[in-house]
């Protein structure tokens, strides 16, 4: 399954961390079964120290899964952000915490002026591998 965006999704990701930076963002990313995103959900970072790690508020992710069934949406992403990362890569803490392994997972490194998104499968067992995503004009979906 590969993942499409809108450049609004996107743009919406991205200020996100720039909002919470030096800490880091992580949220939700609701679509269809084929891949298309349609709602990105924003999540309150309660770790202990979210200027190296993020945990999402539980009752963050209760009420975006909610709205996910409502809208007859799946969890097919998540995301985070590498505030200081000019290319972002999983953390062995992020391939540790990986709960999700059919999610795909988007870190946004914030270390230069263009931000950069990355997407990456992630297992607990198999480690982490970079995939492509596909980034759509708002009107092409």
């Amino acid at each position: 399954m590969k993942i499409n965006l809108t450049k609004n999704h996107v743009n919406e990701i991205i200020a996100h961390a720039r909002e919470v930076s030096p800490h880091e963002c992580c949220g939700l990313i609701g679509g269809a079964e084929d891949g298309t995103a349609q709602t990105v959900y924003r999540a309150r970072n309660i770790a202990a120290d979210p200027a190296v790690t993020y945990e999402a508020a539980p009752e963050d992710l209760f009420l975006a899964q909610r709205a996910m069934r409502e809208r007859g949406e799946q969890l097919i992403a998540i995301y985070h952000s590498h505030p200081r990362a000019t290319d972002p890569q999983p953390s062995q803490t992020d391939v540790r915490l990986a709960y999700y392994p059919s999610a795909v997972y988007f870190i946004v490194g914030l270390g230069r002026e263009e931000p950069c998104v990355r997407a990456f499968r992630i297992s607990e067992h198999e480690g982490w591998e970079s995939i492509e995503y596909r980034v759509t004009d708002d009107l092409d979906q």
